[in-house]
């Protein structure tokens, strides 16, 4: 493995369990005025080289769609070279819905393996933002959807997720049931009077509760800003290694700037409207399928392709090329291709449910076939699992951020960095995310600031 040549004093480290929300966690820093580079593999030397003068440095992963046996394999080693970056955070960072499960997505497994790598008794816990519209109160938490928020185990789209539904709102129980780790919730007012006690950055460390996982509450501003206060100020005692939603991020970036470490965020420019470009989804959400609805109403062309076949190794050959050859067509008339596995929930089978992987790889192939074929400059994965796997199959070894989209936080448009040199520029959108027009935005660059 390489080691590091990156700027001496990281503001923070972190490894995604997704892509997608990896991307989140790069938005919030970059927007905020910390450079920030995620690589798709633990990188060479002088792939180091090109981004050593950023302040952050992520790893985006696939954990939470693999089984515990896949990450007591796998991130010992990341949270181990994670940690040689010595930065004053590492963040393992979970997707905002907290969902999960002790067969798949273990965010227990991956607390154990981080505590033991970092050496830590204690590992905090942030999974609240207000930004994205989750919210953590007495442990419980709450997610909005459309203009409505909702307890997560009532949410419409987390509880009935098709691999890991969220059925329980309090996430120690939830937590409970993925480890034995002993945990509790440090409340708004616990909070106030810890840091009330913390005479110095180096905390009181006999102040703080004794169990094992301390879940931060984070309901709103004012919480937040503790939140990020309680990380800064007790990081030598409990060490550096942290895990949650990018809450702990914007927690950590409000604490940052009240001690003027950052300043105000950069200047971006907005990216150029395109004729066309081209998307795949392996999402079942019910979000994404209103966002193809309204697509194909704005010169998108729906290109459905056959779910079974490619998850079946029976006709996947030729659901590819008919899928290839229609969204050709449609390029070469103007129009911008959705290839969809799924158009909401009620499509999705059994197999559909529990076969991300080997789908999400040939939509990554085939995306790539388009983009190179039709030299397009931008292009977008619809769903959290299928945008890990359809990267990995595109030869992209790093992103960076082009342009935020406050609208909809937690699916930026990327700037992707390719093997071969070349360029192109990528969104990666989880299925419960976005408004009704997020691809009509991304194509036609009405990304506001």
């Amino acid at each position: 493995m390489s080691n590091t040549s990156f700027a001496q004093d990281l503001f923070l480290s972190f490894y995604g369990d997704d892509f997608t929300g990896s991307t989140d966690v790069m938005e919030a820093l970059s927007s905020n005025g910390i450079e920030t580079v995620l690589f798709t593999r633990i990188p060479e030397a002088h792939h180091i080289e090109q981004f050593k003068n950023c302040s952050a440095v992520g790893l985006a992963g696939i954990s939470r769609s693999q089984p515990p046996e896949w990450m007591d394999d796998n991130l010992p080693d990341i949270f181990r070279w994670l940690q040689r970056l010595n930065a004053k955070h590492c963040h393992y960072k979970t997707c905002s819905t907290f969902d999960s499960a002790p067969h798949q997505g273990s965010i227990g497994r991956a607390i154990e393996i981080g505590r033991t790598v970092f050496d830590q008794k204690q590992v905090p816990l942030i999974v609240g933002a207000p930004q994205l519209r989750r919210y953590t109160f007495f442990g419980h938490l709450f997610a909005a959807y459309r203009d409505q928020t909702y307890r997560i185990d009532r949410h419409p789209v987390m509880s009935q997720h098709p691999a890991t539904p969220m059925t329980e709102s309090d996430l120690l129980v939830h937590l409970g049931r993925q480890s034995s780790l002993s945990s509790t919730c440090v409340t708004a007012d616990q909070m106030k009077t810890l840091l009330g006690e913390a005479s110095d950055e180096h905390g009181a460390k006999n102040t703080l509760p004794e169990q094992q996982c301390l879940l931060l509450d984070i309901y709103d501003d004012q919480g937040q800003a503790a939140a990020g206060t309680f990380l800064h100020v007790f990081r030598k005692s409990l060490g550096p290694f942290a895990v949650g939603s990018s809450g702990v991020e914007y927690a950590l970036l409000r604490a940052w700037q009240q001690a003027g470490l950052i300043g105000p965020g950069p200047q971006i420019s907005r990216p150029k409207k395109l004729d066309r470009i081209a998307v795949v989804s392996g999402s079942c959400s019910s979000t994404t399928s209103n966002q193809i609805e309204m697509a194909l109403s704005e010169n998108f062309a729906g290109v459905p392709i056959d779910y079974h076949a490619l998850i079946s190794g029976q006709g996947t050959e030729l659901a590819l090329e008919q899928a290839a050859t229609s969204a050709s067509k449609h390029l070469k008339n103007g129009k911008s291709p959705i290839i969809y596995t799924a158009r909401g929930p009620e499509t999705v089978t059994n197999a559909q449910a529990a076969s991300a992987d080997v789908a999400g790889r040939h939509l990554g192939g085939l995306l790539d076939r388009l983009i190179r074929e039709h030299q397009l400059e931008r292009a977008i994965i619809a769903g959290g699992d299928t945008s890990s796997l359809a990267l990995s199959e595109m030869n992209i070894y790093a992103l960076t951020l082009r342009h935020p989209i406050p609208q909809t936080p937690g699916s930026p448009l990327c700037n992707a960095f390719h093997n071969d040199g070349t360029q192109l520029e990528i969104a990666l959108k989880g299925g419960q995310i976005g408004k009704d027009d997020y691809f009509i935005s991304l194509r036609d660059g009405k990304l506001t600031t």
